[in-house]
């Protein structure tokens, strides 16, 4: 059974209720709201154990941590004609391949 501390967890502000809410990448569908940030990465941790033990228990599989999870390193877009274009003379201006000048403006978002 995985471990609840191997999952992505991310605490956020909502404005809509007021308070943190504490979100975990593996189960997109859980949420816990909670005055303070500590308190929302508790009550999550607690809300994804539980979920993990329901889970485990009826023989459901467990989702797997990112964190272990082995990625490719390759990643295949579609994008339009004219973005595609853009990029391609972008890159022959700076005398590098359109894979790093891609690269760079996913890393700087």
């Amino acid at each position: 059974m995985a471990t609840v501390d191997r999952y992505t967890y991310r605490i956020t502000w909502s404005d809509e209720d007021g308070e943190f809410v504490g979100l975990c990448a593996e189960f997109p569908s859980l949420s816990w709201l909670a005055p303070k940030h500590e308190e929302a990465l508790k009550g999550i941790r607690k809300v994804v154990q539980d979920a993990v033990e329901d889970m485990a228990a009826s023989g459901e599989k467990v989702p797997e941590p990112l964190s272990s999870k082995t990625y490719s390193g390759q990643l295949r877009v579609r994008i339009p004609q004219e973005l595609h274009r853009q990029l391609a003379i972008e890159a022959a201006e700076q005398d590098t391949s359109l894979n790093r000048v891609i690269i760079a403006k996913l890393a700087h978002g």
